[in-house]
């Protein structure tokens, strides 16, 4: 294989600022820092709404990747750390925040986050992130009841299917789509680790399988290790799904058709939100739910 020089395993990074907020007339800025494993999303919340977020790669520094997630977010906002009431760290590098005032698991605050994001119908949340996958039963306050997380394997999570879109050459970001290009679907490759399921692609490749069809065996292998998980809980509806591999239709609308429930439409529970057009990324929702722990925080040490 040519190297392009292109990365076809990167998500595209983002930012947003929402225009119609202005912080500084503000009671509450908090901010809510997830460090995940693959990638690192950081949040500011003005009373409790969204302001503005960003999305970018984990770098191999937790500290440095917190400082480079909240710089990118208040990019032209003016902004700084000291104007931030509480910040909480969350994910895999939570404790290493350096302007972090709490930690908080990324269990309870997936869990807050995604309330936030789909409405208070919501049950079930599952959370695909980097290295791991997750189900938490949470109540119409997004309080955890309940939850399972899978074995310490990329199969089945972001970083598996990273490896698979480096591997194909195709971006990552088309991955869903493409698996769908089939006249029928194709049996799964090995699910229990990305290694053997990367070596068993290539033997297809070789065998003549095209680009499409592998992706969609892979797919349907990742979504069947997430069902197996969602197995072992009962999927309550309104049923969610976090993470990056939301993003990834190929994995959602079939891990759909094994449970027999369609995961809530990737869009916002505020109607005011859809209506101005405001950008659903439900990679944040790990950084919504801790900015929200912040606020709850900084007004309890106010009083």
């Amino acid at each position: 294989m040519v190297n392009t020089g292109k990365e076809f395993w990167r998500w595209p990074e983002s930012r947003w600022t929402n225009p119609h907020i202005d912080w500084r007339r503000g009671e509450w800025v908090t901010a809510g820092i997830d460090i995940g494993s693959v990638s690192s999303q950081a949040v500011i919340m003005v009373n409790g709404e969204l302001f503005c977020f960003s999305n970018t790669r984990t770098g191999s520094s937790s500290p440095a990747s917190a400082v480079n997630a909240f710089n990118m977010a208040v990019e032209g906002t003016g902004i700084t750390i000291k104007d931030i009431h509480f910040t909480v760290g969350t994910g895999y590098g939570r404790i290493n925040v350096p302007f972090g005032n709490r930690a908080i698991t990324e269990i309870a605050c997936h869990a807050k986050g995604a309330n936030w994001m789909y409405g208070p119908d919501v049950r079930t949340v599952l959370d695909i992130g980097g290295q791991d996958c997750k189900v938490i039963k949470i109540d119409e306050k997004g309080k955890v009841k309940a939850f399972l997380m899978n074995d310490k394997c990329s199969a089945g999570t972001g970083l598996g299917m990273e490896t698979f879109a480096e591997l194909l050459g195709i971006p990552i970001q088309d991955v869903g789509e493409i698996s769908f290009m089939v006249s029928e679907e194709p049996p799964p490759v090995s699910s229990n680790c990305v290694v053997f399921a990367k070596t068993e692609a290539i033997n297809l490749l070789r065998g003549g399988w095209p680009k499409e069809k592998v992706l969609a065996a892979y797919c349907s292998a990742m979504a069947q290790k997430v069902f197996s998980l969602l197995d072992k809980i009962e999927v309550e509806r309104e049923f969610a799904i976090t993470g990056g591999i939301t993003k990834n239709q190929g994995v959602v609308k079939r891990i759909s058709r094994l449970l027999g429930i369609e995961a809530c439409e990737t869009k916002w529970y505020k109607k005011e939100y859809r209506e101005m057009g405001f950008p659903f990324d439900p990679q944040i929702a790990g950084a919504i739910g801790a900015a929200l722990f912040g606020k709850f925080l900084a007004e309890k040490a106010a009083k």
